[in-house]
């Protein structure tokens, strides 16, 4: 980046900076709790309108910042979770230069039509409807010219203004400004990564094949790179353009079902959902079925972490508020100021709070996150991909209710968690993980007999010992009572000290170097006290030490 679009982009973070340094979200940070700040909503709404001026960089932030309840008031997550990156298309010369640049072949060679015109366009690419010469209908998404540099540098330039606020702003101390942003690279990174997208779309569409309702499109691997991704054209609406007329043909109950279905398989079997399902990415088709597309985020979750949102899940849809509180706590990293009674208080009333609720009103998404915002707030740091999850739950019950505004989301996953339970177990019996198991097992057979021998000959020689390591209380004791003695030893001898300066001021016939005699023996014999006990402590400390060695 030149020196003067280098010290222009400083400018425009530096007013960004300065318009929203007083914002209810940052002054009150560090002091006052993301969720007990009220926040204004009109103020939300233009703090994202200016990051979304700012580029694509910052569109993407907001849409990681719109999943972190821990940092933001309410207002300003639904603001930013509504950024948009719809943005003017660029010229069809780039698109035809980037594509013959990045195949290695002409477009014309390469594809029977490609259409000029995109059918979408965002802030880090479009996508371009083509036939392949096989006669393939397919998209084609093609990346914006430069964006990746530009992107690289924004975050070089961010890390630089994240660090200088983080040293000398005390608001911005509270909140790990470098670490939210270490976990923005690493997204943004993979979604500039094309291949990584046409990755996701592959393990996607293995992990729904049973689902015949969802449609995954599937990427074209010969005509894939970082910056260009060719995959199956879906033809469809977005189930927010979709007509009246139209939804009276379609079986929104099902569908509902299905994709609920289809995410929790995500989530607690595979381990691997897509992380961005708003109603823009999701297509009803001709035949009445849910395309999901743009799979460039994706969450991952572990092993542990799928069963503890296993359940989770189960505790708040059976209204179990003490298990899903126990659940809650065991997820999360606790800290010094953790307050556990505060936060099992907070899960079972939200759990109470939602046991009752209606389609309508209940938001399995902000039930998450409120319990994320909770656990932050008493001491206890939950795993980020909780947020991410919420953030996508969000969303899910958005696209829901559009589907089916009276889906129990509830009695869909009590219904659905005898089969999801099966499916866990029948995926962890892989070849692998039976081999593993057959190799532990071989293992202790082959030692168990060398071991039992051994314990057979110390009982037959009458010499089997056990070593347990317990605390010993006789010892604490004592250490107690030193303690304590030496602390009534030196009051007694600071009562002397005050009792001899009072005697000075008393005339007496005995005197010692000219000072009344009395409160001169009372002096020395507080300076021989005071010198045997400090004798005594180095002493006992000198041993103390030789005994550890």
């Amino acid at each position: 980046m030149a020196l003067g679009a280098r010290l222009s982009r400083y400018r425009d973070f530096a007013r960004f900076v300065a318009k929203y340094r007083r914002a209810d979200f940052i002054t009150g940070s560090g002091t006052t709790p993301a969720n007990e700040i009220q926040g204004d909503a009109a103020e939300a709404l233009a703090f994202a309108a200016d990051l979304e001026k700012l580029g694509p960089t910052f569109i993407k932030l907001g849409q990681l910042l719109s999943t972190r309840a821990d940092l933001l008031p309410t207002v300003y997550l639904e603001a930013l979770a509504r950024l948009q990156d719809n943005v003017e298309p660029f010229p069809f010369a780039d698109v035809e230069r980037i594509v013959q640049d990045e195949l290695g072949v002409r477009l014309s060679k390469a594809f029977e039509s490609f259409e000029r015109e995109p059918i979408a366009a965002a802030s880090l690419g479009q996508v371009h409807r083509a036939v392949m010469r096989d006669g393939r209908e397919v998209a084609v998404k093609v990346q914006r010219p430069g964006v990746h540099d530009r992107v690289l540098k924004d975050l070089d330039a961010l890390d630089e203004v994240a660090a200088l606020m983080q040293r000398f702003s005390a608001a911005t101390r509270a909140v790990d400004a470098q670490g939210v942003l270490e976990e923005f690279r690493r997204t943004i990174l993979l979604e500039l990564d094309y291949r990584e997208e046409a990755r996701n779309l592959v393990a996607l569409a293995h992990q729904l094949h049973d689902f015949e309702r969802i449609a995954i499109p599937v990427p074209i691997d010969d005509f894939t790179t970082s910056h260009v991704l060719t995959m199956d054209y879906v033809e469809g609406n977005k189930i927010t353009a979709v007509s009246r007329v139209e939804w009276t043909e379609v079986d929104g109950a099902v569908l509902a079902d299905d994709l609920f279905r289809a995410y929790l398989q995500q989530i607690l079997v595979d381990g691997v959902f897509h992380a961005d399902p708003h109603p823009g990415n999701v297509l009803l088709t001709p035949d009445h079925r849910l395309s999901l597309i743009d799979l460039g985020m994706v969450g991952r979750l572990s092993k542990p972490l799928q069963e503890q949102l296993f359940r989770l899940m189960l505790a708040i849809s059976e209204a179990r508020g003490d298990e899903a509180a126990s659940v809650v706590i065991a997820m999360g990293e606790t800290h010094e100021d953790f307050d556990e009674m505060q936060v099992r208080r907070i899960v079972i009333d939200l759990v109470g709070r939602y046991q009752d609720a209606s389609a309508k009103e209940l938001n399995v998404g902000r039930v998450m996150l409120e319990m994320a915002r909770a656990a932050t707030l008493h001491g206890l740091r939950m795993p980020p991909e909780l947020a991410l999850l919420g953030k996508t739950l969000l969303n899910l019950d958005e696209i829901g209710r559009l589907l089916n505004p009276d889906f129990d989301v509830n009695a869909s996953m009590r219904r659905n968690a005898t089969q999801l339970m099966q499916r866990r177990m029948m995926s962890s019996v892989s070849p692998a993980n039976v081999f593993a198991t057959a190799l532990e097992v071989r293992d202790f057979a082959e030692r168990l007999p060398a071991r039992m021998n051994r314990i057979v000959d110390a009982l037959a020689a009458n010499d089997l010992r056990l070593k347990i390591e317990v605390i010993d209380h006789g010892s604490i004791i004592d250490g107690f009572q030193k303690v304590a003695n030496r602390i009534a030893l030196g009051l007694v001898l600071a009562a002397l000290i005050v009792g001899a300066a009072m005697l000075m001021r008393v005339q007496t016939p005995f005197t010692i170097l000219g000072y009344p005699g009395l409160a001169m023996l009372l002096f020395l014999f507080a300076a021989g006290g005071a010198f045997w006990m400090a004798w005594t402590i180095l002493a006992g400390d000198v041993k103390s030490r030789t005994r550890v060695r």
